[in-house]
């Protein structure tokens, strides 16, 4: 059975990530049956098989100018999927995984969901 962990979003910065269509009932993370994790951002996707997932870890105390909306890093090839600036997971990939934002892909993905250690423990236990 698919596993969805939503997004927690914070209305103050619906600025930053509105604009990207995102939905909070239907945008998150999902792991599927079929063995892949996709998460949406309204007209953004990111979505590789869960093999391809080398580890995740709960990242919080984010500057919320950094935090909120669709980034890529300044500093390496991460993405970000942000709606609030409390608590989050960073994905990490084995192989780049390309998205609308950077066609040669991302080593990491992070994710505002509401439960972030809910997240990390499906991720990480085979």
């Amino acid at each position: 059975m698919s596993e969805t962990f939503p997004y927690r979003t914070d209305v103050r910065l619906v600025a930053f990530w509105g604009p990207f269509g995102v939905r909070t009932s239907t945008d998150g993370v999902t792991l599927t049956d079929d063995g892949r994790f996709l998460a949406t951002f309204g007209w953004l996707r990111l979505e590789t098989p869960r093999a391809n997932v080398s580890g995740a870890h709960v990242t919080e105390g984010y500057r919320w100018w950094t935090a909120a909306g669709a980034r890529v890093s300044f500093t390496d090839d991460g993405l970000t999927f942000g709606t609030h600036a409390e608590r989050g997971v960073c994905v990490h990939f084995h192989e780049n995984v390309p998205s609308r934002l950077r066609k040669s892909g991302h080593s990491a993905l992070t994710v505002t969901v509401a439960d972030p250690d809910a997240l990390v423990a499906a991720l990480t236990t085979p």
